[in-house]
């Protein structure tokens, strides 16, 4: 069952279990009116830095992922996602929780992340409509 977050501190406890952690940047895609604010908010007292969006430049230590099950091909997202992203930073793939509109099956993310040269690691409650999913790249270098 995964974890979730009943307090402001049990929601930063869970951002950094997702491997979000002090002094990131943190780019995130697919934002739109319906994302859960408090958890982006918790992500920025975790970093201490604003989440920056698709224009920033520069290389990433960690990226939130918005996906709904309308939003296209999963695995051309998560490959979107990588490409200012460390080679150690997760993504955090934040999608909505079953039963509402959007969500995005468990075996489409499984099948997904190998496919997109991810793991998952970890699944965690991301607010009341929102559930986070850490993937990572395996061990060795990226190809």
């Amino acid at each position: 069952m995964p974890a979730s977050a009943d307090s402001p501190e049990a929601l930063r406890s869970l951002v950094t279990k997702l491997g979000i952690a002090s002094g990131m940047t943190v780019q995130e895609i697919g934002d739109d009116d319906d994302v859960d604010e408090t958890f982006r908010s918790a992500v920025e007292a975790v970093t201490g830095n604003v989440i920056v969006g698709l224009d920033f430049e520069e290389v990433v230590d960690a990226v939130l992922l918005w996906h709904r099950e309308d939003d296209g091909d999963l695995v051309d997202s998560l490959v979107d996602a990588v490409v200012q992203l460390t080679e150690t930073g997760p993504i955090v793939l934040l999608t909505p929780k079953p039963g509402r509109s959007g969500h995005v099956e468990p075996s489409d993310i499984a099948d997904a992340a190998p496919t997109a040269g991810l793991q998952v690691t970890t699944t965690v409650s991301a607010g009341p409509n929102w559930q986070g999913t850490r993937m990572v790249t395996p061990k060795g270098p990226r190809r």
